[in-house]
């Protein structure tokens, strides 16, 4: 029986637990904040503990105890990793653990002006949420090099999936095209992201960074036009990136330009993407929430 134990239980580590249980024979287990999403986590299967920046496990030997895998996503501090600055003594006790992942972004190379990035490239962010991730990686890293803690570093593109893509800001109204001639984002679908982890964990090689991106880098403006005519709704105007008013936090992911080269993941792990373009993806998305509102359809 293999233990998973995901600090920060979010949307990927769900899709990931969805995925466990149709192979079997795991348990798996992870952190929430949210007291009601603990109690949800404990009805589908998975056990739930409270965790966050200023509370730590409550008895995390017990908790950690025959943990095989260990999945780390719980969003970065300024001064690093929550999960190891709390819990890095403990994690290296664990004499059980096969394999250690951790979720990163691929914010860590920053602004390239278009240029495909490789993993082998320099780690030189450019905004500050780029550089919580550089330190927590060196974080987990330092555990690598002094105990061999079998570390795996994942650095995800824009993540989406079924409730979570351009399909839902379009249907909720908030969709906007900007047009900034030359720029475009490298995405991932969860479905993916969970082969590679599931690759990964079946065939550690501790040391080991992977780039997951999709194969095609495009524009948000042509994912929302794509989502428009998926759903047979008028696709709203373009707007020039200088004329857009953009909340700061928007206006600093179109700061970074850069295409993310995939081959790793394909060549070491023997992946194969599911959706290899966003097309593919949000076609998925979509044929995904047709079948769960059928599901919840009352029988005749």
């Amino acid at each position: 029986m293999n233990k998973l134990f995901c600090f920060g239980y979010g949307y990927t580590c769900d899709y990931l637990w969805h995925y466990l249980e149709k192979i079997g024979g795991w348990q798996i287990a992870g952190t929430t904040r949210d007291p009601a999403k603990k109690a949800e986590m404990r009805s589908h299967g998975v056990s739930g503990f409270l965790f966050d920046y200023s509370s730590p496990l409550s008895d995390p030997l017990f908790i950690l105890k025959d943990v095989t895998h260990l999945l780390i996503s719980t969003p970065p501090l300024d001064e690093g990793d929550p999960s190891f600055l709390i819990h890095a003594e403990d994690i290296i006790r664990i004499p059980s653990i096969k394999w250690v992942g951790y979720l990163s972004t691929t914010g860590v190379y920053g602004d390239r002006n278009g240029e495909w990035v490789d993993e082998n490239a320099e780690l030189k962010p450019s905004n500050r949420r780029g550089t919580k991730r550089v330190i927590a990686e060196n974080q987990w890293i330092s555990l690598l090099n002094t105990y061999n803690l079998p570390l795996h570093i994942f650095r995800l593109s824009g993540i989406y999936g079924p409730g979570r893509s351009a399909l839902d800001s379009v249907r909720a109204g908030i969709a906007r095209r900007i047009e900034k001639p030359g720029h475009a984002f490298s995405r991932i679908h969860v479905d993916d992201i969970v082969q590679v982890l599931l690759a990964s964990m079946l065939n550690p090689n501790p040391g080991s960074v992977y780039n997951v991106a999709d194969d095609l880098p495009a524009p948000s403006h042509e994912v929302i036009a794509y989502a428009c005519q998926l759903l047979d709704i008028p696709c709203p105007p373009l707007i020039p990136f200088e004329e857009a008013e953009l909340a700061p936090i928007t206006k600093s992911f179109y700061s970074d330009n850069k295409r993310i080269y995939n081959n790793k993941i394909k060549n070491e792990l023997g992946v194969q993407l599911k959706h290899p373009d966003y097309k593919s993806g949000l076609r998925n998305c979509m044929n995904a929430e047709k079948h769960a509102i059928e599901r919840l359809k009352p029988e005749a």
